[in-house]
C-alpha cells in the first residue's frame, strides 16, 4: 500500500508504443546529414584536385640545386608570371645535391626548351620562387624526365655585404666631414673667404690674394681714370684742330679744289696736245709718201747713171786712143 506523499512524486508512466517514432526519425536525419556532409567533403577534395591539376596529364621534370632551402612541396614553376609546373616531391641525390622533381603540365610543356634557363631566388621578405626562362622558342621541346641545374640566387646573402659597404661609407663621410677632413677644410676656406668679401677690398682682395694688391690695383685704375681725360682733351683739342673752321680738313679741302681745277687746265691742254700730235701724225705720213717718191727717183737716177756709165765705156772700147776717160757729172 502506497502513501499518498509517493502518488506525488512517481510521475505517470507513459505509454510504451508511442516512443519508437521520434527516435527513428532523429535517426534518419542524422544519416541523412551525414551523407550530406561526406558528399560536400569529398565534393571539395575532388575540386581541390582538379583545381590542383591532379586529373591533368603531366610531365617531369627534375631540376638540381646546391640546396632547398625555402622550397616545398606543391611550389609553383612560373614561366612568365605564370605557374606552369608544381614541385612534387624533394629528395637529396647521393652527390649532396637536392633534386627537385616538378611535376609540368602537358599543356604548359611547349614553353619549355632545351635551352631554357631556371632559377631559384630567396628574397628578403616573401618566399623562395622557382623561375623558368625561355629565350628562344624555336629549339627542341624539353623531353620528359629531363635534369637542369638552377641557378640560384639569394638576396639575404649580399645583406652582410651592404652592411659592410654601408659601413665604409659612413666611415668615409666621417672623415670627410671632420674638422681635418676634406669637407672640414672646404668649409674653413669658404668662411674665410666669405670674410674677405665682406671685407673692405671685397672680390678684389679675393682675387689679388690681399688688401695690398687690391691697393694698388685701385690706384692703377685712379691713374688710368685720369689718362682717360686727358686722353680726351687731346682728342677735343685734335678734332678742333683738324675739322675746324681753321683746321687741316678745310685746307686741304680747298688745296683739293684747286687741284682739281689745275688737273682741269691740263686736260685742256692735253687735248690740244692731241691735236697737235694727229696734225703731226698727218705731216710724218706725207714725208713718208714723199720719202717714197725720192726712193722711186733715186732708182730711175741710178738706172740713167748705169746707161750713161754703160755708154762711156762703149765709146772708150771704140775711141781707145783717147787720154782723159772721166766724165764728170753735174
Amino acid at each position: 500500500m502506497t502513501s499518498p506523499q509517493d502518488s506525488l512524486v512517481t510521475p505517470p508512466a507513459l505509454p510504451e508504443a508511442a516512443e519508437p517514432a521520434p527516435v527513428a526519425n532523429l535517426e534518419l536525419k542524422a544519416r541523412l546529414l551525414m551523407l550530406f556532409m561526406l558528399l560536400l567533403v569529398c565534393g571539395s577534395v575532388l575540386f581541390v584536385m582538379y583545381a590542383r591539376g591532379a586529373f591533368e596529364r603531366t610531365q617531369k621534370l627534375v631540376l638540381i640545386a646546391d640546396d632547398s632551402e625555402g622550397v616545398v612541396i606543391g611550389m609553383d614553376l612560373t614561366f612568365s608570371g605564370f605557374p606552369i609546373g608544381r614541385v612534387r616531391r624533394i629528395e637529396l641525390a647521393e652527390d649532396g645535391k637536392a633534386r627537385i622533381l616538378v611535376d609540368v603540365a602537358a599543356k604548359d610543356a611547349h614553353w619549355l626548351r632545351t635551352s631554357s634557363v631556371f632559377t631559384l631566388v630567396r628574397g628578403i621578405v616573401g618566399s623562395t620562387n622557382i623561375r623558368a626562362y625561355t629565350g628562344l622558342l624555336g629549339d627542341p621541346v624539353l623531353p620528359d624526365g629531363a635534369e637542369r641545374t638552377v641557378l640560384q640566387g639569394d638576396a639575404s646573402a649580399e645583406i652582410p655585404k651592404v652592411v659592410s659597404a654601408a659601413k665604409d661609407l659612413i666611415d668615409n663621410l666621417n672623415r670627410l666631414t671632420g674638422s681635418s677632413g676634406a669637407v672640414g677644410t672646404t668649409l674653413a676656406n669658404l668662411q674665410t673667404l666669405t670674410g674677405r668679401l665682406n671685407g673692405p677690398g671685397g672680390a678684389l682682395t679675393v682675387l689679388l690674394g690681399g688688401e695690398p694688391e687690391a691697393k694698388k690695383l685701385l690706384a692703377t685704375l685712379d691713374r688710368t681714370n685720369a689718362l682717360l681725360g686727358r686722353l680726351d682733351g687731346l682728342v677735343v683739342k685734335a678734332d678742333t684742330q683738324v675739322f675746324g673752321e681753321k683746321g687741316v680738313m678745310p685746307e686741304t679741302r680747298a688745296a683739293v679744289v684747286q687741284l682739281n681745277a689745275m688737273l682741269g687746265e691740263a686736260r685742256t691742254s692735253l687735248k690740244k696736245v692731241d691735236a697737235i700730235l694727229i696734225d703731226a701724225q698727218a705731216v710724218s705720213s706725207n714725208a713718208k709718201e714723199a720719202t717714197d717718191d725720192l726712193g722711186a727717183l733715186r732708182g730711175e737716177v741710178e738706172a740713167s747713171l748705169r746707161k750713161v756709165e754703160g755708154l762711156v765705156n762703149e765709146i772708150n772700147r771704140k775711141w781707145p786712143f783717147a787720154r782723159d776717160t772721166e766724165i764728170k757729172l753735174p
